[in-house]
């Protein structure tokens, strides 16, 4: 595969990753749904056109959001007429906050998973059981054949456990 078709792969992975948190963040700051997907479009564009620029191996997410503040800010500019209008400087506030509030949940993100993948992995699937679709108390105590009451308690254990590892995990990140 060429360099080039690898970067499009890269973009594409990267991008797919972070939509999600690029709405939320976007929308943090325009308020308006339909706005915020306007002014999410536009950041895709521009992180297209400009990934050429984008150092692989660098926090993607960052550089994004950076992006999607100018676009925000163009937005802005361009609805000037608007009756109820941020000052930029509220603006940049909130999205200093939504910035930080993305990255405080992307290292509880990585702590979960860690200490999901410490379980055993008869809790991870009672886990798994638990967050799927139809992961009622009951389909998961049908599927794996204990009493509602004994899969109950141990999910509970399970939770405890993962609170207890998160909570070290975390404040160990936060030490470093």
């Amino acid at each position: 595969m060429s360099d080039n078709a690898n970067r499009v792969d890269e973009f594409v992975r990267l991008l797919a990753q972070n939509q999600r948190r690029l709405f939320v963040y976007v929308h943090t700051l325009v308020m308006n749904h339909t706005d915020a997907e306007e002014v999410l479009q536009n950041t895709n564009l521009v992180l297209w056109r400009e990934f050429g620029t984008f150092e692989i191996g660098t926090n993607f997410a960052a550089w994004a959001c950076r992006v999607a503040f100018n676009q925000v800010m163009a937005w802005r500019k361009k609805r000037q007429r608007d009756r109820l209008q941020f000052s930029d400087d509220f603006l940049t506030a909130i999205a200093s906050e939504a910035h930080d509030a993305n990255g405080a949940l992307e290292e509880q993100t990585q702590a979960l998973a860690g200490c999901l993948a410490k379980l055993p992995t008869d809790q991870r699937e009672l886990i798994r059981l638990r967050y799927s679709e139809e992961g009622t108390i009951e389909a998961v105590a049908n599927r794996v054949k204990r009493t509602v009451e004994a899969t109950y308690r141990a999910l509970s254990r399970i939770r405890h456990t993962l609170h207890e590892c998160m909570t070290r995990t975390l404040a160990r990140e936060n030490r470093a």
